[in-house]
Formats: C-alpha cells, structure tokens, sequence
C-alpha cells in the first residue's frame, strides 16, 4: 500500500466555511473481504454471482469476485470520519448524496481510502450544511473506484 494516511483535519463547526476548497485526506486505507461482500449481499439480498462466487468469478469479467458498488459507497461514513472532524457539532447526520459514479471495481482483497474537498457549507436551522466531493480509490488501482458528492449536516 502506498502512502500513509494523512492526519484527519478537526476544526470548530463555526469556523467549517473557512475549509471550502480544501483537500482533505487521504484517510487510512480499509481492506474489503471476501466476508463483507458475502455480509453485504446478506444483508441486501444481492447475491450476484460476481460478488459471491470466487470460483465462477474466475472465469468472469474482472478474473475474481468483487465488492457491490453500493458496499464501496457504504463506506462513505467510515472514511469521511477519517477525513474530517467537526467539534462543537452534538450530532452529525448523512443528509444524503447529490451524485455518485463507480468508474472501477472493487477486487475482493484489495484496499480503499478516500480523499475529499469541502465545496460548499451553508447555514441551516440548527446548524451547518456541508458538502464534501469524495474520492475513494484502491490499492493498485488506476481509477477511482467512487466518487460522490456527499451532504452532512452539523447540529450544534
């Protein structure tokens, strides 16, 4: 794996508008099991045979199994908090996403981490709006494997 996690950048909700345009990251990397895609799949009910069967995966398109786009993009919620931290905020909800691609795979065995730049933050009643361009790439890999607008807000 290439590079060591940058540190996550903590700053005061009040003073969050003063990040826009920041880069933020890279986060540590995660590795992503055979065992989280089989949970996932679990969980969804997808049990598309690219994602769960090493065997007959072998012989598909991408040579092995691999993760769910949407298993990468749950894992938004992890990375980001290794990118950002946000004191003065009682709570902190995932308000949504405005766009999401997946231009590469994710093999089973391989590593994420993300990287982000804050776009735009903006009031709200209670508190603060921000939106982050997440970038989640692989170990190895020479496209993203996510990118997405994300949308949290901060409550005070």
């Amino acid at each position: 794996m290439s590079t060591a996690a940058a540190p996550v950048t903590t700053i005061a909700m009040d003073d969050l508008p003063s990040l826009i345009g920041t880069e933020l990251g890279p986060t540590a990397w995660r590795d992503v099991t055979q065992e989280d895609v089989d949970t996932f799949a679990d969980v969804t009910g997808d049990h598309q045979w690219i994602h769960i069967d090493p065997e007959r995966a072998a012989e598909g398109p991408f040579g092995q199994t691999i993760a769910h786009g949407f298993l990468t993009l749950s894992l938004v919620s992890v990375l980001i908090g290794g990118l950002l931290e946000v004191t003065g905020s009682s709570l902190t909800v995932n308000y949504g996403l405005n766009k999401v691609r997946f231009p590469a795979p994710v093999p089973v065995g391989t590593a994420v981490r993300a990287t982000g730049v804050l776009t735009s933050v903006e009031e709200i009643t209670g508190g603060l709006q921000g939106i982050v361009n997440l970038t989640i790439e692989r170990d190895g890999g020479t496209k993203p494997v996510c990118v997405a607008e994300v949308v949290f807000r901060y409550y005070a």
